[in-house]
């Protein structure tokens, strides 16, 4: 474990290694699952307030659902989460011609139709982070869906810190991102100790 400022982080971070490969996996962190994605109360408020513009982007089945049962719930663990269509993938999930899911917020963001990117849970995957009194937990979920992803950061070498850069920035800023970047190169390089 590594602590910087108010943040207990995992080893792993430094140590696994992880890029997507969408090609492979299919999006199938926004399709499987207990429940939709945790999202934070402002989240809520963004998405609320360009949920007509997000809705351009978004599948008609999502809408559907959207329709029935609004965009989020409580789960069962008490924490705000996207709803699901049948119980299966996202309510913001839009396939591709590939059948590749996609996040239609993040298609909307792209475009410069909103100023809000997908939630941050789903950005930074698979980075978890746990809340406590005096600290944050940072650390990584292991999901056989992310197998290939795994594979991949293996074969190009690509810790999982670094892979999520802009979403660590955007959720911490760049200088806790530079002070990860240092950690590892302190101790967890492997080149290093070659």
């Amino acid at each position: 474990m590594v602590e910087i400022e108010d943040k207990i982080i995992s080893d792993e971070l430094f140590e696994k290694k992880f890029v997507c490969d969408l090609q492979k996996c299919k999006g199938g962190c926004c399709v499987e699952g207990d429940s939709g994605a945790p999202l934070n109360s402002s989240e809520v408020e963004s998405i609320a307030k360009d949920l007509s513009i997000i809705k351009s982007e978004m599948s008609p089945k999502g809408i559907e659902a959207l329709n029935k049962n609004d965009f989020h719930y409580i789960d069962s663990d008490g924490d705000k989460v996207t709803n699901l269509v049948n119980g299966k993938e996202c309510v913001f999930v839009v396939f591709d011609k590939n059948n590749i899911a996609k996040c239609s917020i993040e298609s909307a963001y792209r475009k410069k139709k909103i100023n809000f990117n997908k939630p941050i849970s789903c950005h930074l995957y698979p980075i978890r982070v746990k809340k406590y009194d005096s600290f944050t937990a940072i650390n990584i979920d292991s999901w056989h869906v992310c197998k290939p992803a795994c594979q991949c950061g293996i074969e190009l070498n690509v810790p999982v810190f670094r892979f999520l850069k802009d979403a660590i920035v955007r959720s911490w800023g760049l200088e806790f991102f530079n002070q990860l970047d240092l950690v590892h190169n302190e101790f967890f390089n492997e080149e290093k100790s070659k």
